[in-house]
């Protein structure tokens, strides 16, 4: 269908897996974690298809004039976001079908070719942020690692939050990947136990990581035992930034200064090992990548704990007047209650993000 109409696809977080491989139409993400190329697809669009999704987020639609056509299974679920002209209850796959004879094939590939040199831009300046080096490390640079080490048919699993953020935008899906999270209900410390549930429907045979925050498995610390008992090889990268970093984020976003977020900065990889599995700490970028390989190719469990930069920002493709009010407001009142430092670090931490619009 997007073949004659020759039009941009931005996929959801749930459509990465399956979306974004070898697709010269799409653009990226778009919503809270997304990408700059993603909003402006449809934000400049001229009519938006929905095939399936249910996507959330309001304020990152098209404006109310743009006619919009949503398919669908759930009919409950059309127009639950957005005005819908043309609802259509059905499969995707039956009422793609019914719809390919009836679409006229487009020649001008303008706007689509605009919209994919705009990703590729994006892309590039994601890969950069990726290079840093500095010491805590970047998450970007931790979660490309993975990406790079991982199997060419590993099952992810990301904790909500900035996991699923870095995951989002770093893991490569290539048609036999996969990747898990609690993208619906937004439970925090999913990351494990659905990686030790996918390892023992899969077996030994597949890889399977889990892509932890330190507040996440802080939660289910206990499940590192069950790792031992069960036996099942389950790799644990944990992005260890001592904070409930997202919360965090939509605190400074909000005004607010940041309180009751901070957490202890623990060793998880003693933890992992006297618990009897494999463990690392990872304190720098240079000693990544070998322990990465290591706990790859351990036969049984395995942990590794990288420290990551607390400040670092994970921008969304879209800044609103609020969130730069909100953001104003957060420094100033951290500054007035003695947190100058913090603004220090935070500045620090992100001179390298210089978001694309």
């Amino acid at each position: 269908m997007l073949g004659p109409l020759k039009a941009p696809i931005v996929h959801s977080l749930r459509g990465k897996e399956f979306l974004e491989y070898d697709n010269p139409y799409d653009v990226g993400l778009t919503g809270l974690i997304g990408y700059s190329s993603g909003y402006r697809a449809m934000e400049h669009c001229d009519a938006l298809l929905m095939l399936g999704t249910d996507f959330p987020y309001r304020p990152f639609y098209p404006s109310p004039d743009v006619p919009v056509v949503q398919v669908d299974i759930r009919g409950e679920h059309i127009g639950r976001r957005i005005g819908v002209k043309v609802p259509l209850v059905g499969t995707v796959r039956d009422t793609a079908a019914a719809l390919l004879p009836l679409i006229h094939a487009k020649s001008s590939t303008r706007f689509l070719d605009k919209l994919t040199k705009h990703y590729s831009r994006v892309r590039s300046h994601l890969d950069h942020l990726a290079d840093a080096t500095d010491s805590p490390m970047h998450p970007q640079h931790v979660a490309a690692a993975v990406d790079k080490i991982a199997s060419d048919n590993a099952i992810f699993t990301a904790d909500v939050g900035t996991p699923t953020v870095w995951a989002a935008r770093y893991l490569t899906m290539n048609g036999r990947r996969r990747l898990i999270g609690s993208f619906n209900h937004g439970s925090m410390a999913n990351a494990l136990p659905q990686a030790i549930g996918a390892q023992a429907a899969v077996g030994a045979q597949r890889q399977v990581v889990a892509l932890c925050g330190d507040g996440g498995l802080s939660m289910l610390l206990g499940e590192l035992i069950t790792l031992r008992h069960l036996r099942v090889p389950v790799k644990v990268i944990i992005f260890n930034n001592s904070a409930l970093s997202f919360v965090e984020l939509e605190m400074k976003a909000g005004g607010i200064v940041n309180y009751g977020t901070e957490l202890d900065d623990l060793d998880f990889g003693s933890l992992a090992r006297s618990a009897g599995l494999f463990g690392a700490r990872v304190d720098r970028a240079e000693q990544l990548e070998e322990a990465l390989q290591e706990a790859f190719a351990h036969e049984g469990p395995a942990v590794v704990d990288a420290r990551t930069a607390r400040q670092e920002l994970s921008l969304p493709p879209n800044i609103t007047y609020e969130q730069v009010k909100g953001f104003t407001l957060f420094a100033t009142r951290t500054v007035l209650s003695g947190g100058g430092n913090e603004l220090l670090q935070l500045t620090k931490t992100n001179l390298h993000e210089l978001p694309l619009v």
